[in-house]
């Protein structure tokens, strides 16, 4: 697991919620057993789990409400990372091969659905009444965010508006829930558990521009994954939302980012093309707004370590390189 400096706080809880997602997803069904724990092993950033540990920080943190909420929620996200993987026909993630590229479609998917039994299986011993309501909810607003996506590839007449409307369901709405469900389980006063929701909506949508600006930047040793990913699939970003607005951009832009089957060095022209527009730059300057948003949501909470820690997360998603 990639530790981050701001975790240090958390990092005993991070590791309890590490050993207890490979506890938790022990199976006498070897398939599912091996695709679980490889995916684990797979690692990430564990973002989720830090936001919700952090956010139960500021008021009555406890181990045993907030571990249990940490792991359903990194278990929603793997699971949706799984079936991502089956739709986009990934077979690298963080540079080692996905479930797909291992056990197929058909695993694949099961798996997914697997983890999202077991994190059923958590919310529902979770001692309040409004984590399975709110759970309930995001999950069907990312699926709808997906379903959206699909139905948009290679639709170069998208616009911004349509693009917020997805990231919001497709990254942000998790995000916003793991602050939200971190203070709500910690009794933390009505206006508290709305901040720091509207922290993680915002960290989150800057979250996903900047994956969007690193899929055409990045180095593919450094994002774990090959780079042009979305332009190959059809998925209209944010760089290229706007640079298809930019006067700057060549009348054969529009021509690539709407062509299914490209050619490496399609790709390469096309990543290119964008790049002239000034397209990453203004996308950038979109991520400083959020997370200038994101911050100045920090300033209704008391000034704890934890608060600290939210700020430097949210400094961190500016400048991550993967």
């Amino acid at each position: 697991m990639k530790q981050l400096w701001l975790f240090n706080q958390i990092n005993s809880d991070l590791q309890r919620v590490e050993r207890g997602l490979t506890k938790f997803v022990e199976t006498d069904y070897p398939i599912l057993q091996d695709s679980g724990i490889h995916l684990l092993a797979a690692g990430g950033k564990r973002l989720r789990p830090a936001f919700t540990l952090l956010a139960g920080k500021f008021y009555a943190y406890s181990t045993e409400k907030l571990i249990p909420v940490a792991m359903a929620l990194e278990l929603i996200h793997m699971a949706t990372l799984v079936h991502d993987d089956v739709v986009d026909a990934s077979v690298t993630r963080r540079g080692r091969p996905t479930v797909k590229a291992n056990w197929g479609n058909i695993v694949s998917v099961e798996t997914g659905d697997y983890l999202l039994a077991k994190a059923l299986i958590l919310i529902s011993q979770i001692d309040h009444p409004e984590v399975a309501h709110i759970l309930a909810e995001v999950s069907v607003e990312m699926c709808q965010g997906e379903i959206q996506q699909i139905k948009a590839s290679f639709d170069v007449e998208q616009n911004l508006k349509q693009y917020y409307f997805r990231i919001k369901r497709k990254t942000a709405l998790l995000i916003s829930a793991c602050c939200k469900l971190g203070a709500l389980v910690s009794e933390a006063p009505r206006r508290q558990v709305w901040a720091l929701g509207a922290y993680g909506h915002s960290l989150g949508m800057a979250f996903q521009i900047v994956d969007d600006v690193l899929d055409i930047t990045a180095k593919p040793s450094e994002f774990g994954k090959p780079i042009g990913g979305d332009l190959r699939q059809g998925i209209m970003t944010l760089p290229m939302i706007l640079a298809l607005q930019s006067s700057q951009a060549d009348a054969s832009l529009r021509v690539l980012l709407a062509k299914a089957d490209k050619t490496d060095d399609e790709v390469t022209e096309t990543i290119n093309l964008i790049k002239a527009t000034g397209a990453i730059d203004q996308s950038m300057q979109i991520v400083d707004a959020y997370i200038a948003k994101a911050k100045k949501h920090l300033q209704d909470l008391p000034q704890v370590p934890a608060r600290k820690a939210l700020e430097d997360l949210a400094e961190f998603i500016a400048v991550r390189k993967f």
